[in-house]
Formats: structure tokens, C-alpha cells, sequence
């Protein structure tokens, strides 16, 4: 039995939420981010704190999210979401000009990618992207997408993975 929808979201100063229909709108020092939201579920604001409460038990999973998906946007507008992601092997490097983000992972063409609006890509090394931003959803799948691009390989390591992945390794035809 999931109890996440009942916890409350303690609302920062300087964060103001606004309710419209099934629309709320999270406006912080970062930013503005606005979700529509099932209005199976109702939000409550009292002073600096935010609820949801559901009317049956049949909506426990989209209560659980709902409340989730409000905390994500509180944090993004106060302290923003980033991913990193690093590459590994021979001649793998990234470059970063402007909201173009280039890849070269080891096909006969470099991959050049557009950054979403909303997203900050960096490139502090060769080997090193860091993807910044206030939508979790948003730089998440963007950070995906990098990833698809050479998913790391079990046998030698080699791909674009993220900084605390793991990958499990194995050995190869010769390794008995």
C-alpha cells in the first residue's frame, strides 16, 4: 500500500503554485513549469504546504504520481535537475557549440544532436556530458536519447553510459 500521495510538499519561499482547471503552474526562481493534472484527484494549498487527496482507493497509483510529478516540478524551479554522462573508448569524444551537441562514438559520421528547449548541455572534457535543466522529464529523456546513441557493450566496456552506471561485464569466446 503506497503512502507517497498523503506525504505533504513543503513549498519553498519564492515558489508560488496556481491551479487553473486541471493546470498547475509551479513558478520559481529557476523557472516556470506547467502540467495538466486528472482532476480525479484535488489539490489542497494551505499556506507553504501542498496535498492531494484522492475520493476512492482505486486511484492509489495515480494519487502516488500526481503527488510525485508536483514534487518534481517544486524542486526543478528551485534547484534544477541534472545528468551526466561519460564516454568510453578509443576516440570517443564529445563537442558542445552553442545548443549543438556532436558526437563522435566511432560510426563512419559524427552524430550532431539538438538540445530541447529548456536544456543546457556542457561539455567540461572530450569525454564528459553534463545535461541540465528544470524538467526531470526532460532531461532525463534527453539524457536517454545520448545514451541510445552507443549504449555501453558488455565485453569491452565501450559506449556512452551514465557517470554512476554500472555496466556487468563478460568475458569473451576465449575466456573459459
Amino acid at each position: 500500500m503506497s503512502r507517497i500521495g498523503y506525504k505533504v510538499i513543503e513549498v519553498p519561499a519564492g515558489v508560488t503554485i496556481t491551479q487553473k482547471d486541471e493546470d498547475i503552474t509551479v513558478k520559481g526562481p529557476k523557472g516556470e513549469l506547467t502540467r495538466r493534472f486528472n482532476s480525479k484527484i484535488k489539490l489542497t494549498l494551505e499556506g507553504n504546504e501542498a496535498k492531494f487527496d484522492r475520493e476512492n482507493d482505486n486511484d492509489k497509483a495515480l494519487h502516488g504520481t500526481m503527488r510525485a510529478n508536483l514534487n518534481n516540478m517544486v524542486l526543478g524551479v528551485t534547484e534544477g535537475f541534472e545528468k551526466k554522462l561519460e564516454l568510453r573508448g578509443v576516440g570517443y569524444r564529445a563537442q558542445v557549440k552553442g545548443d549543438t551537441l556532436t558526437l563522435s562514438v566511432g560510426y563512419s559520421h559524427p552524430v550532431i544532436m539538438e538540445a530541447p528547449k529548456g536544456i543546457k548541455i556542457e561539455s567540461p572534457s572530450n569525454t564528459e556530458i553534463n545535461i541540465s535543466g528544470i524538467s526531470k522529464q526532460k532531461v532525463g529523456q534527453f539524457a536517454a536519447i545520448i545514451r541510445d546513441v552507443r549504449p555501453p557493450e558488455p565485453y569491452k566496456g565501450k559506449g556512452i553510459r551514465y557517470v554512476d552506471e554500472y555496466v556487468r561485464r563478460k568475458e569473451g569466446k576465449t575466456g573459459k
